[in-house]
Order: structure tokens, then C-alpha cells, then sequence
């Protein structure tokens, strides 16, 4: 069985026990009311509560922070990989408690180098990424900020995707309370489900002009179009509304004006690579490159030929290059979607 089908089956088999628990009591609400008004108005409830829990049970879908086991509990450290760090915690707007970890070059060369800001994917925590982060660490020579969102690893809260996008600035804006790095070399690194966050950030008129660069590494246009790939096509037909999350990355990277570095695993059986290159196409930013790793799949790209050459050659040209930055895009008021939590 494929990767794509393995991760789908295991997906799909965690949700129906919480489907189960609330359709219970909606069965038994509807037959209540059977009994006393008619089918007709059971009927209808019925069919509202039924797509109400569809809508509510998204989440289960999109958002994995118990998988692997014991996620929620461990989080391996960057010692391990003999990594300097410091732990910190990083309040958002709403209270929620971040759980990060802080690795920087000791001494004067934390100054000299780039810092990226990593957004890591929709499962495990960010532990699990440290083999990644000590490539960027000693070949790439640079300070990384690892973060968890809110429901992942130990931080606190729920994730949603405008929690994500909260946690996001609340992460950038704690960067910029530091003093011992240098603040015009900031990157956004943003893995699946973090390419979509990180293109949230890298959109935003008030952040854009304080990123050096973004890179974004197989991730999706959008979520109906990951549905309509992962369950069934007949869903790309859905209005946007049914989407409790929507992730909105194809047409929000047209707003972008930071130099872009889309790397794309042509192996990846989970998020299509036509996408990544149809984010590259649509990203409004003139200094954009479409780096493909022959055989990498959507969790090891990072172990590919040529990867870290890749971004070593990125980020050096965007340091070089690095003067004043192009005007990002203007929009109205009622262009940018707004997210709404239902």
C-alpha cells in the first residue's frame, strides 16, 4: 500500500469513534422529536446535524498533533543533535502559551548569520523535525526559531487555522524582542501545512517588508483542493463555506513581494508537486525559484541531492542582494478573505 493510502486509512480510522459520540446524541434528539412533531421537522434536523458534525469533525482531519504516540508529552530537544538552545514561551494574542526552542550561533557569529523562523506540518511536534534543523543549523549556518502551535507538543490551546495564524505573528513578533541577531536577515521556512502559514505571514503588509525571504517546501494551494486530492474529486465542487479550514495559499501568494524559494520533492504522493508549481507561478514576488529534488517525498526532501546547496545559494544571494525591498501589492479593504471561526 502507498505512503498516501497508509497515511489516509490512519486518518480516516481515528475519527469515527468522535463521530460516533456525537451523532448518538443527535440520533436520539431526532427521534424525540420524531415522536412528537412529525418526520418532516426530524427530517431536517437530521440532515442540519449531520452536516454540522462533517463540518466540526475537519479539524480531525487536518490537524495531527498525537501522531506519532506520546506527541503531546515529549518533545525530543535540540541537545540531542548537539545543538545550542534555550527554551522559551511565546504568548499570543489570545493567551495562548507557545512552547519554542531558541538555537543560535554562540558568541559574535549569532550575529553574522540568518534566522529562520520554522513552521513545521500538520503532525508530531516540532522535535521531530531537529534532523532537518541541524542541516540549516551547521551546513546552512544559520540561528533557527522551532516552534509548536497552539494544540501541538506542549503548547497550550486548540489548533484552528486562525489560531495558526496567530501564532505565527506572536512567534515573528517575539524574534523582533531580541537583540542579539541581526533583524534584516529574517526567513520564513514553512513546511505542508506551515507553507500555508508561512504564506499567511509573508502576504501580510505588515510583516512583508521585514522578511528577507521565504521558503516554502511542498505545500498546498489550498485545502478544498487537497480534499478533492486526498478523498474524493467531487468535492472541489463544494461551496467555500462547507470549509471550516481553507488555507487559502494560491491566492494569497499573489500579494507577495519577498524573494521565494519554492522546494518541491517530485516524489511527494501526498501534496501533488503541480501544486507547488502552481503556487511559484501565482507568487507575485519578482525575485521567486522553483528548486525540485529529484525522489523526494513530502517528509524527506531535506535528505535530497542538492538540498542544502539549494538554500545555502538562496539565502546567500538574498543577503547580497538585500537593499530596499519592493512595495507590496495594494488591496482593498474587502480583497483579503477573512476567516471566519464558526
Amino acid at each position: 500500500m502507498a505512503i498516501k493510502d497508509l497515511l489516509v486509512v490512519r486518518i480516516i480510522a481515528s475519527i469515527p469513534l468522535k463521530i460516533w459520540t456525537a451523532s448518538g446524541a443527535a440520533l436520539l434528539t431526532c427521534f424525540i422529536v420524531y415522536c412528537f412533531y412529525g418526520s418532516l421537522v426530524a427530517l431536517a434536523l437530521l440532515t442540519s446535524t449531520i452536516l454540522y458534525v462533517l463540518y466540526q469533525v475537519q479539524d480531525n482531519l487536518l490537524y495531527h498533533p498525537e501522531i506519532p504516540q506520546h506527541s503531546r508529552i515529549y518533545v525530543p530537544m535540540p541537545s540531542m543533535y548537539k545543538m545550542p538552545f534555550e527554551t522559551v514561551h511565546i504568548r499570543s494574542t489570545d493567551n495562548v502559551i507557545l512552547h519554542a526552542f531558541w538555537i543560535r550561533h554562540p558568541g559574535q557569529s549569532g550575529m553574522l548569520v540568518p534566522n529562520i523562523i520554522y513552521f513545521h506540518g500538520n503532525a508530531g511536534n516540532m522535535g521531530h523535525r531537529l534532523q532537518n534543523v541541524t542541516g540549516l543549523f551547521f551546513t546552512c549556518r544559520c540561528n533557527i526559531l522551532l516552534v509548536d502551535y497552539r494544540g501541538y507538543g506542549l503548547s497550550t490551546g486548540v489548533p484552528t487555522e486562525r489560531g495558526l495564524h496567530a501564532d505565527a505573528r506572536a512567534t515573528f513578533d517575539y524574534l523582533f524582542t531580541r537583540h542579539d541577531i541581526d533583524l534584516n536577515q529574517i526567513c520564513i521556512f514553512g513546511r505542508s501545512l506551515g507553507g500555508a502559514v508561512a504564506i499567511d505571514l509573508a502576504a501580510d503588509p505588515e510583516y512583508n517588508q521585514r522578511i528577507m525571504c521565504v521558503i516554502l517546501e511542498n505545500t498546498f494551494t489550498g485545502i478544498p483542493e487537497m480534499a478533492a486530492e486526498l478523498i474524493h474529486p467531487g468535492l472541489k465542487y463544494l461551496p467555500l463555506f462547507c470549509y471550516k479550514n481553507q488555507y487559502m495559499s494560491a491566492y494569497k501568494i499573489h500579494f507577495f513581494s519577498t524573494p521565494c524559494l519554492f522546494v518541491s520533492g517530485l516524489a511527494d504522493t501526498l501534496v501533488p508537486p503541480r501544486m507547488m508549481n502552481h503556487l511559484y507561478s501565482k507568487c507575485g514576488s519578482l525575485r521567486k525559484e522553483l528548486l525540485q529534488i529529484a525522489g523526494g517525498t513530502h517528509n524527506d526532501t531535506w535528505t535530497g541531492n542538492g538540498y542544502y546547496n539549494g538554500l545555502v545559494r538562496f539565502l546567500s544571494e538574498c543577503k547580497e542582494q538585500r537593499g530596499p525591498l519592493q512595495k507590496p501589492p495594494t488591496r482593498n479593504k474587502d480583497e483579503w478573505p477573512k476567516i471566519e471561526e464558526v
